[in-house]
C-alpha cells in the first residue's frame, strides 16, 4: 500500500514539475495540460500496441507533449492571443485528437501487453517485491528527469527562460526574443506532463481520454504544498520540494478516500477540497509576500535612521 502511494505520487511528480514551469518559472496560466496528459497516455498506449518499446513510447510521449507545448505557444505568440485562452484552445482541440491517437475509443487497456511496471520484477530482482521494483524503477526515471531539468535551468537558455517569467523587459534588453523562450518553455512543461501521463498509463494498465481532468488544479496544489516545506530560489531545491509536494499531495488524496468516510467527505468532494487548498495556499502565500515586504521597509528605514543618527 506505502509502495503504490509513493509509485503514484512519484509519477504524479513528473506533472507537477511541468506545472512548475508554467505557473511558477513562465509566470504563466496554462491550462494545456489538462489534454497533454491524456495526449501522453494514449501516444504510449497506441505505441505498445504498434510493438514500439516500452522505453521508446515514453519518449514519443515526450515529444508529443513537447508539440502540444508548441501550438500553445505559437496560438499565443502569433494570433496575440491571451496565454489561458490559448491554452483553452489547445485543451479542447486535444480531447478529440486524443480520441483519433486511441482509434475512436474513450479507453485503451494495455492487458497482456508489455510494460516497464511488468519489467521491473525481472530488471530488480534483488528486491523481495514487484512493489519495491516498482517503487525503484519510478523513482529512478524521476531522478533522472529532475537531474537534466536542473542541469537544463542552470544552462544561459533555461536561465533566460527563468528571468522571463520575471520580468520580460529584461530578456528583451539583453536581445533575446521572448517569443521564443515562451515557445520553449511551454514545450518542455507540457512534455514533461505527457511523459507523466505515458508513465501512468503502463503503470494502470489502461489509457483513458479524460484521464487529464483536473490536472492543473492538481499540479498547483502540489506545488503550493511543497513550497510549504521549505524556501529557496535554487533550482535544485525547487524541483526537489515539486516532488515532494505531488508526493504528499497523492498520499493525502489516498487517505481521504480511505478514511474520508469518517468525517463525511466523499470522492466527490476532492475536486472542491482541491480547489480550496489551492485559494488558502495562495491566501497564505500572498500574506507571507507582503510581510516580508514590510519586513525589507522596516529594515531598510531602520538602516536610513542610524545612518542620520550617526551623521
Amino acid at each position: 500500500m506505502i509502495e503504490g502511494i509513493f509509485v503514484e505520487g512519484l509519477i504524479f511528480s513528473i506533472m507537477v514539475l511541468g506545472v512548475l514551469i508554467s505557473y511558477r518559472i513562465l509566470d504563466l496560466a496554462d491550462l494545456t495540460c489538462d489534454s497533454s496528459f491524456a495526449t501522453g497516455a494514449a501516444v504510449v498506449a497506441i505505441s505498445i500496441y504498434s510493438g514500439v518499446s516500452t522505453g521508446l513510447s515514453l519518449v514519443l510521449a515526450f515529444l508529443v507533449g513537447l508539440l502540444c507545448g508548441f501550438v500553445t505557444a505559437t496560438i499565443h505568440n502569433k494570433l496575440r492571443i491571451p496565454g489561458l485562452l490559448a491554452s483553452i484552445l489547445t485543451m479542447t482541440m486535444l480531447y478529440s485528437v486524443n480520441l483519433r491517437i486511441l482509434g475512436n475509443k474513450a479507453n485503451l487497456p494495455l492487458m497482456g501487453k508489455p510494460t516497464l511496471y511488468r519489467s521491473f520484477p525481472d530488471v530488480f530482482a534483488f528486491l523481495s517485491s514487484s512493489a519495491l521494483a516498482s517503487l525503484l524503477g519510478t523513482l529512478l526515471i524521476v531522478l533522472f528527469v529532475k537531474v537534466l531539468m536542473d542541469l537544463f535551468f542552470r544552462s544561459d537558455l533555461g536561465i533566460s527562460i527563468g528571468a522571463l517569467g520575471g520580468n520580460e523587459q529584461v530578456v528583451i534588453s539583453l536581445g533575446m526574443n521572448p517569443a521564443t523562450l515562451k515557445l520553449i518553455g511551454l514545450g518542455l512543461s507540457n512534455g514533461l506532463i505527457a511523459l507523466s501521463g505515458g508513465l501512468l498509463a503502463q503503470y494502470q494498465g489502461f489509457a483513458d481520454v479524460n484521464l487529464g481532468q483536473g490536472m492543473v488544479v492538481q499540479g498547483l496544489a502540489a506545488v503550493m504544498i511543497g513550497e510549504f516545506l521549505f524556501s529557496s530560489n535554487r533550482i535544485s531545491l525547487i524541483t526537489l520540494r515539486a516532488i515532494f509536494g505531488g508526493i504528499i499531495y497523492k498520499a493525502l488524496m489516498f487517505f481521504g478516500r480511505k478514511y474520508g468516510y469518517l468525517v463525511g467527505i466523499t470522492t466527490n468532494d476532492f475536486k472542491l477540497l482541491t480547489g480550496v487548498l489551492v485559494i488558502v495556499s495562495l491566501a497564505v502565500a500572498m500574506t507571507r509576500s507582503k510581510a516580508a515586504d514590510a519586513g525589507a521597509k522596516k529594515k531598510a528605514l531602520t538602516k536610513v535612521a542610524r545612518g542620520e543618527g550617526n551623521a
